[in-house]
């Protein structure tokens, strides 16, 4: 049973009361390890660390800043397999897809902002007029506090840290008190990579405490947070009163909607993914399947055959494509979500429980099958909250307009996806769905340079691309005027630009 520390200040701690929490395996519900539990003091050593190192690692070279992120990034590579089976140990999901996906990724998001954060600084605005030159420079907040999620641990840390890190702040992170093997692994490749000490300390615990110690410390004036929209909506209070720089990265409840002219196959193909990826434990995941009448049936069943198809078993095994739940008690509310949807109504097609003939090793495990529902429509409770779990509900609709409609009316406005052939229906239901990301044909289709966020319940701010880097620096406009257009008082001559 090992434990796991903070990093702080270029070193492993225990926390200052030496409290624990436990890190349960969810497919098993075994105890496999325990993690410090941060307090304000702990939180408090943390800040005091990254302020004290962010006035040398913003005066280090970008070239410098950006090899250490690959030289981290290297290090994971190197080790992937063994980040891989600790994200899988961690979450539930399965091996196969930490492997090939979440690590993968995590490795990808430190290469990509390095690079960008050179890029940057090769392109800096720069504004002439006939009597002045205005040069736009994004300096470095100094402190950033990144809070990252349990669902995709490592991914989502390292989509936290690398553009403060990149462009010259030191990062106080609290990875998920449930996922925080990877987010420590990280930190021992950091350390021997040479990445100075306190320039990314990482402090573990709840959000209650460690957590929310680190949004209300007056040392961090920047605040990047992904998870659920109460807690976001907490964040954003907090960080208002001080009038900190806030990203909020929250819920959705996302739609699909397929037309009738769609590549119906693939559209099946694509539901199934964006219903069931990770156990449907992905902000972007799909939980409403709305589809055209003349085609519903077929969709449907479609969904239902894949859904069936899926093989659930232990993460650990090469076969297995469908893990468990993060918790029992986060099994039990996605239980509690189908059955009040039952009593309003609903069908359940496929799915609804526990499934059975698990293996030993796991018998005991947080799953829940993948399931679809059928037979209410969006004034019922379950199509206007998001249940962040493999449950998907199926509307008919009859034209265009309906779509629309049902697709929008929900407080949140994360993602959606539109699956038809015809390219003008695409271009025009597009510009009306009130989502931050609309993918047409596909879905999980990301890509770096392109802004990342929700409208609604579903955010605040952007992230990715040019936003992720401005995020985190404060744009200063400096002002040179041309020689012999400013008298000596400083007066500009009439006429000119002011």
């Amino acid at each position: 049973m090992h434990r796991i520390e903070h990093f702080i200040d270029g070193e492993a701690r225990v926390s200052v009361d030496n409290q624990w929490l436990d890190v349960v395996e969810p497919a098993t519900g075994g105890v496999v390890a325990h993690v410090a539990r941060g307090l304000l003091e702990d939180v408090d050593a943390a800040v005091s660390a990254s302020r004290a190192a962010a006035p040398r690692w913003a005066a280090t070279s970008v070239r410098e800043r950006a090899r250490l992120l690959h030289a981290i990034a290297d290090g994971i590579e190197v080790d992937l397999e063994a980040f891989a089976h600790a994200e899988s140990i961690d979450t539930g999901k399965p091996l196969s897809l930490a492997r090939t996906v979440d690590i993968p990724r995590a490795i990808a998001n430190l290469r990509w902002f390095a690079d960008a954060a050179i890029e940057a600084g090769h392109t800096a605005e720069r504004f002439d007029t006939s009597t002045a030159t205005n040069e736009v420079l994004r300096m470095p907040v100094g402190v950033v506090g990144a809070i990252s999620p349990w669902n995709l641990p490592l991914y989502l840390f390292t989509w936290k840290i690398a553009p403060p890190l990149a462009m010259g702040n030191a990062v106080v992170a609290k990875p998920s008190e449930l996922t925080p093997t990877t987010a420590s692994m990280l930190a021992g490749v950091a350390s021997a990579v040479g990445l100075p000490a306190g320039v990314l300390n990482i402090v573990h615990g709840l959000g209650i405490e460690a957590g929310a110690a680190l949004v209300e410390h007056p040392g961090v004036p920047a605040i990047t947070f992904t998870g659920g929209t109460t807690t976001g909506r907490g964040v954003n209070q907090a960080c208002a009163t001080s009038f900190k720089k806030v990203s909020l990265e929250l819920g959705g409840k996302n739609a699909m909607l397929v037309f009738a002219d769609a590549d119906i196959d693939a559209a099946i193909d694509t539901a199934t993914a964006a219903a069931f990826a990770n156990q449907g434990q992905i902000c972007l995941c799909t939980e409403r399947l709305l589809i055209e009448a003349s085609v519903y049936d077929r969709v449907l069943e479609g969904v239902i055959e894949r859904a069936r198809a899926l093989s659930i078993g232990d993460p650990l095994d090469a076969s297995t494509d469908f893990g468990s739940l993060i918790s029992e008690a986060h099994r039990d509310r996605v239980k509690a979500a189908v059955g009040n949807a039952r009593k309003d109504g609903a069908q359940v097609c496929t799915g609804g429980g526990r499934p059975s003939g698990l293996p030993d090793r796991v018998a005991a495990g947080a799953f829940f099958e993948p399931t679809v529902l059928q037979g209410i429509d969006m004034d019922v409770a379950f199509n206007r909250e998001e249940v962040f779990g493999p449950v998907v509900c199926a509307m008919p609709f009859v034209d265009e307009a309906e779509a629309v409609h049902k697709a929008n009316a929900t407080d949140y406005g994360l993602c959606a996806t539109v699956c038809t052939q015809d390219i003008d229906r695409a271009a025009r239901v597009a510009r009306q769905l009130d989502v931050g990301t609309v993918w047409t044909n596909c879905w999980l289709v990301r890509d770096f340079r392109v802004p990342f966020g929700g409208v609604k319940h579903s955010g605040l701010g952007r992230e990715g691309g040019d936003d992720a880097l401005h995020f985190c620096t404060e744009a200063r406009t400096v002002c040179t005027a041309s020689r012999g257009t400013v008298d000596a008082s400083g007066a500009v001559p009439t006429g000119t630009a002011t």
